[in-house]
Formats: structure tokens, sequence, C-alpha cells
């Protein structure tokens, strides 16, 4: 039976070496060398979806690596008179597109479309105006870029480009031609892939649900709880938290989902940092640490999935 295999990185900022260093692993063990030859599809979201337009376009994981340990600082570097002019956080980005846009143009070209990259990619995104000229149908919506042949499709679009859009994380970056991170919606891309798989305008027949094989990388966990069982909040008390909410929230439900109609076709890997450990998708300083943590994290589990169901065929 041939195989369909899919390959869903999350978003997570600067924490998307966690994935990478994971990914350089899985590729040095016996056994499993040119796992990411054999990916039909790449997903991702924000971090996940720079990720995923580096291996379609061919680059190396140590390349990616190297984008977080050297540039990563670069990207997320925000000055005092920043903070200063933007009242503390309270208006403005944390961080500006400049930098990003700079290292995405370098990384993934200048004049790179999605058509030219060398695997299928779904990216993310969320479109916050349509600009539909009938008013009953303006609206913001998800936006799901990729490059497959056939209706709709975004072939054309430059890489570096969807690469803004997946990244524009709200409060972190500024909204870039309209849209920001698809983490709103889909921190964990897995379930969209899965749908993309089904879609006839681009599968015809749509792929045999039975032929399709689906690893998902996360890019680690921060434990986070609210303790109170009545809590009366409003507005203020539920900003911190509520972005993290979402976005546990939406990972952990689309995980639920594609194992549900995948069953043992599915493999999740999803570390979670010790309960000491916070680490936001902005925080440079712990790039050592997430590289220790990578490496040393125990993989037999995935190592053993792959082996039966990833590498054979």
């Amino acid at each position: 039976m041939a195989k369909y295999r899919v390959l869903s990185i999350d978003g997570g900022g600067i924490r998307g070496i966690v994935s990478t260093v994971i990914m350089e692993r899985l590729a040095a063990k016996e056994g499993l060398g040119g796992f990411l030859d054999k990916v039909d599809l790449i997903a991702g979201t924000s971090t996940g979806g720079l990720v995923a337009l580096g291996i379609a376009r061919g680059l190396d994981l140590d390349e990616i690596r190297g984008l977080y340990e050297l540039d990563g600082p670069k990207i997320f570097d925000d000055s005092w008179l920043d903070d200063l002019l933007d009242l503390g956080k309270l208006r403005g980005a944390d961080y500006k597109t400049a930098p990003m846009r700079r290292v995405f143009k370098r990384v993934l070209g200048e004049t790179t479309t999605l058509g030219q990259l060398e695997k299928h990619v779904l990216i993310t995104a969320f479109d916050l105006d349509n600009e539909h000229p009938d008013k009953s149908k303006r609206t913001w919506k998800p936006k799901l870029f990729h490059n497959f042949k056939g209706r709709n499709n975004d072939r054309r679009a430059l890489a570096y480009e969807v690469g803004l859009y997946t990244a524009a994380a709200p409060t972190y970056f500024p909204a870039v031609d309209g849209y920001v991170d698809g983490g709103v919606y889909a921190s964990n891309p897995s379930m969209c892939a899965l749908a993309q798989t089904q879609d006839e305008r681009y599968f015809n027949p749509p792929t045999n649900m039975n032929e399709v094989v689906l690893l998902s990388l996360g890019t680690g966990t921060s434990l986070f709880y609210i303790r109170g069982k009545a809590l009366d909040w409003g507005y203020f008390q539920w900003a911190k938290p509520l972005v993290s909410l979402m976005l546990d929230g939406a990972s952990g439900i689309a995980d639920y989902q594609c194992h549900q109609m995948l069953r043992d076709r599915y493999h999740r890997l999803a570390p979670v940092f010790p309960p000491e450990v916070s680490i936001p998708m902005d925080d440079v300083e712990k790039i050592p640490y997430m590289v220790e943590f990578a490496e040393t994290l125990n993989l037999n589990k995935t190592i053993a999935w792959m082996k039966k169901h990833w590498m054979p065929g």
C-alpha cells in the first residue's frame, strides 16, 4: 500500500529550535537516515512554518538550527526606547518586522515562490480582512497557504512573505499585509494537514485515509494552570493567560482529532519542560537550555514508531 507521509510542526517562536534539534537527532539515527526525503507534505504554523518552508526549499537542518542560534537574538531584539514608546507593551508590538524580513529573505530567497519549493507545504495564517467587495461577505478568516496544483492555490506567493505572515504573532510582531500568525486557530497544524489530504481540488480522488502517516512535532510546552474553581475575572485578569490557554487548547484538540482519525498511523512528540521551567516564545536567553533539553530528550517511542510506520514502503 502506498503511503502519504505528512510532517506537522507546531508554532512556538524561538522554541522552534527544540523541534529542529529533535529532527537532527532522528535523521542521525540508524535506520532513519533520509526520513525527510520521504515527506509528501510539510505543515507548519509560525516558527513551524519557517521550518517547513526551509526544509521544502532544501535547507539542511543544521542551517535551520543556525537561524535560531544566530539570528534569533536579532529578530527578538527589543530596545528600552521601543518599550517606552509602546507604553510598556500596552500599545504597539514588542518587536519590529524588519529584522525578521531580512533573515527570511536571505534564507528563503527574495524571489522564491511556493511553487518553486521542492516539497508540498501547508502554512497557516489568519487574514484580518478579506477585502471582499460585497459588504455582506467582508470578514476575517483563517488562511492556509499551499503550493498544490489546482484551483485557488498559492504557488505564486513569495515564500519569505508567507513566512512573515505565519510568524506575525499578535503582540509580538505587527500584522504583515493584513495577516497574523496562524497559531490563533492552529498552533498545531496537524488536523489542517490531514484535512488537506482529503481536498478533492488537489487530490482526485482524495488520499485514502488508511495510507496517511502523520508525524506531529511540538516545540516544547510549559506547564500552566490557574488555581480556583469560580474565577470572576474580567478583561485585564484574562488578558495574560488567555493567549497561552487558547494555543494549548487548540494544539490539544488537534492531537485528539488526528489520533482518532489515524490511530497508530499518527504519532505526536510534544515534549514538556520541567514544572519549574517556563519559556516564552521570545526567550532567546534560554536557547542553550532548549538545545540541551532537546538533545537529552528520550526519543525511543518516536524512533520505534518511525521505523515501523514511516520508513517502510
